[in-house]
């Protein structure tokens, strides 16, 4: 391997691509320090299991379209690569299609010179799976979860491998000046470049570790704004873009760290990241610097799944309560409702939920200790096969809170302020199917990449 330059440096302008539209004015500034890289994440677990079960975005088409657009014409004028990890929020194949579709209508529209666009899948099919269960091959779960089964991987609706930084390397090694990647840790996007480029693994994922989430490592809190990375032989340096935010030892180290037992890290890189020998000074108002991680590779490399599976279609009603008898006698209230619900459709075959706002001020239990709240809101979800049947029971679980035959209570039914007449239909109920690790030989097994072209 040649030997590595200097330092590189990334810009980061937004932690999660067209979740909120990022920051222009932080983003210039960033582009003032000369990056060698403009990189983001696009993706998230956090968002739940339906952007991934239903192969859609949870963010607008308008939004990643605005953070892309950006970002496309601030590389390709400094003439420098622009990568984007697990595109479209889930990584899913649709959503990189989505995204090289953008990067072209973008260059086009602003008459770009050709440049060459890289990009992979992280789609699993069921069939690939299937097929390692019945060679033997354990599916491992994460979190508690037991290994796969074949019932729950037949209860799947897709599945998509979190990348590492090999397909990243592969396609900067094919040419690629933008890269659009499936699904993909988030640390990966800026460890894979630094990484190619000679720079200490430790620091490379570490460097990604920090940058991630763009601006959430800085104080006081501003989401969507930049911040910048710089990567040597020996530390790794965060900055502010924003001029009233600062990088400081303590923002940095508790971005750093608020992951740092999870597994999710060994399955994805492929080894853990030590960073128990971290080192941080603030080297000047708004920089901090880091010197000290270190990486260990792991025996075997194994790669962490992703699935969600379809439960039904879902309505949604809202109940107001005010009086507080009702409220302080509120799961006998939802008790009744449920009976009301269990003899019109039995016990199984459909789900009913309640979420309670306003015990104490939060979602939670009453405590008899504490002062009875002066409201209550109730959001009731059904869900169920078809959404004729979800309907009824969210409709039957909202009304009939509205007739609970409590003790004491000796005739007027005034005890439910509101019960949304009409409940609403909401997107279709999913649930996280996969959250488990498959061996596999190579690490750019599950991970096709591919180039083309954008531009005129």
């Amino acid at each position: 391997m040649t030997q590595p330059s200097k330092s590189l440096r990334f810009l980061c302008p937004n932690g999660h691509l067209g979740f909120a539209p990022l920051k222009t004015g932080s983003f210039y500034r960033g582009l003032e320090a000369h990056p060698d890289f403009i990189v983001a994440d696009s993706g998230s677990n956090d968002i739940g299991p339906i952007p991934l079960g239903s192969d859609t975005s949870t963010s607008p088409e308008e939004w990643q379209y605005h953070d892309l657009e950006q970002m496309l014409l601030a590389a390709r004028k400094l003439g420098v690569p622009m990568i984007i990890g697990s595109a479209g929020d889930t990584g899913t194949n649709s959503r990189v299609d989505m995204f090289v579709r953008m990067i072209q209508e973008i260059a086009h529209k602003h008459r770009l010179p050709r440049f060459k666009v890289g990009y992979f899948y992280s789609e699993v099919s069921k069939d690939y799976l299937r097929e390692k269960m019945r060679s033997g091959e354990r599916i491992m779960g994460l979190d508690g979860r037991p290994d796969l089964s074949l019932a729950e991987l037949e209860a799947t609706d897709r599945i998509v491998a979190v990348a590492g930084v090999h397909p990243y390397i592969r396609l900067l090694d094919m040419g690629a000046e933008v890269i659009i990647g499936g699904r993909s840790s988030d640390s990966v996007i800026f460890a894979a470049p630094a990484i190619r480029a000679g720079f200490p693994e430790g620091l490379a994922y570490y460097l990604g570790k920090v940058l991630e989430c763009a601006s959430f490592n800085a104080e006081p809190f501003m989401g969507k704004e930049s911040v910048v990375g710089e990567i040597s032989l020996e530390d790794v340096r965060v900055t502010a873009m924003h001029p009233e935010q600062r990088c400081t030892v303590a923002s940095v180290a508790g971005h750093a760290m608020y992951e740092r037992s999870n597994p999710f890290y060994e399955h994805v890189l492929g080894g853990t990241l030590d960073m128990s020998h971290c080192c941080y000074e603030q080297w000047d108002d708004r920089t901090t610097r880091v010197t000290g991680p270190v990486f260990r590779p792991s025996p075997e490399w194994r790669v962490k799944l992703e699935g969600a599976g379809k439960v039904g279609e879902r309505y949604v009603g809202i109940v107001g309560i005010r009086d507080p008898y009702t409220i302080a006698h509120i799961d006998q209230v939802i008790g009744w409702a449920r009976e009301q619900v269990r003899e019109r459709f039995g016990d199984e075959g459909y789900e009913l939920h309640y979420q309670l706002y306003g015990k104490n001020g939060v979602m939670g239990e009453l405590e008899p200790s504490r002062h009875t709240p002066h409201e209550l809101g109730v959001v009731v979800y059904g869900v169920a096969p078809t959404a004729e049947m979800a309907r009824e029971v969210c409709m039957i679980g909202s009304r009939q809170m509205f007739y609970a035959r409590l003790p004491e209570v000796k005739g007027t039914a005034g005890g439910v302020a509101f019960a949304l007449d009409e409940v609403l239909p909401a997107s279709p109920a999913y649930r996280w199917t996969l959250n488990h690790t498959v061996r596999i030989d190579d690490p750019l097994e599950l991970f096709p990449t591919a180039l083309t072209e954008a531009g005129v």
